[in-house]
């Protein structure tokens, strides 16, 4: 499971969209599938860095959709050629990971 993530340079302002590939289970609806909402299975952190300083920063819950696609926008940071670098983690612990180069 990873991510795509583009980034493009605008005015000064890097805009960013990425894509998180991700079931993204619900406690409801493990509960009506196993009996058992501990099954439930979504992501819990996200972040982006550019250059090793960190942009973006979000905690999550379940009531995000099937391979959620997150926009968020800096300035300040990067440069075209740079890479944006972003991570997620779960609930279970499994991280995912995808860069994208500033254009």
């Amino acid at each position: 499971m990873g991510m795509k993530v583009k980034a493009k340079l605008k005015n000064g302002v890097v805009h960013v969209k990425a894509l998180a590939k991700h079931e993204m289970s619900t406690y409801n609806m493990m509960e009506k599938k196993t009996g058992n909402r501990d099954d439930a299975n979504f992501i819990t952190h996200i972040s982006a860095t550019v250059n090793g300083e960190t942009v973006w920063d979000a905690s999550t819950s379940q009531f995000l959709s099937k391979n959620p696609i997150f926009k968020f926008a800096f300035k300040g940071i990067g440069a075209k050629g740079d890479k944006v670098e972003m991570h997620w983690v779960d609930r279970k612990g499994k991280t995912g990971k995808g860069k994208g180069k500033i254009k």
